[in-house]
């Protein structure tokens, strides 16, 4: 019997996050490691377990995380996309709640690409007027 699992894909800044919810206890791993060891920081713990705990799924699904790109914040807030598209696949009817939270919305900010002749994205070199 095949078991099942819920895809969802979540993108942030460059961070792309690849995600499947299993039936379980509410284990999650990100690249293969533990959830406290990848994410340290308490703040994008919260982050990431937002989607489940709001629809009220934690500890009902396992989560499995393939995280590349970008720091940690973009990777968070992708797996935290990831997390709520796959809620939607696996009920339909979250939709609207996970809308309403702004989970399902994609971040549309990018890093401003550096122009020439300035030192960063906007930057201008010191002006001298003499």
């Amino acid at each position: 019997m095949a078991k099942v699992q819920y895809w969802g894909t979540g993108r942030r800044k460059t961070s792309v996050a690849r995600v499947r919810l299993l039936p379980g206890d509410g284990d999650i791993i990100v690249n293969g490691r533990d959830f406290e060891e990848f994410f340290p920081n308490q703040a994008k713990r919260l982050l990431v377990k937002q989607p489940l705990a709001l629809t009220g799924m934690e500890g009902k699904f396992n989560v499995v995380a393939i995280v590349n790109g970008g720091g940690i914040t973009g990777q968070a807030g992708a797996i935290r996309m990831g997390i709520a598209r796959a809620l939607v696949r696996s009920n339909p009817e979250l939709r609207s709640q996970l809308r309403r939270a702004g989970f399902l919305t994609r971040d549309p900010r990018m890093k401003e690409r550096k122009k020439y002749g300035l030192h960063k994205a906007r930057k201008a070199p010191q002006y001298s007027k003499r």
